[in-house]
């Protein structure tokens, strides 16, 4: 099987609404690249990314609201 990269150079990259100024422990998705959606650390913005699919996040991010308390 062979990978190819996903260029990520026009990826449009942000932080979640719950992010500080003070660049604590954060990530930062790009919701703008159709084939996948890439999730990164934003202290580190020139490091990896991982590479999810668009049902994979969704499902984490729903799991994460159902668990939180009062979280709608």
């Amino acid at each position: 099987m062979t990978v190819r990269p996903i260029d990520l150079t026009n990826a449009a990259w942000r932080k979640s609404s719950y992010s500080n100024s003070d660049g604590g422990e954060c990530v930062e998705i790009a919701t703008n690249l159709p084939a996948a959606l890439p999730v990164r650390d934003s202290k580190n913005p020139h490091g990896p990314a991982l590479l999810l699919p668009r049902p994979a996040w969704t499902a984490f991010v729903t799991a994460l609201k159902n668990d939180l308390p009062g979280s709608v």
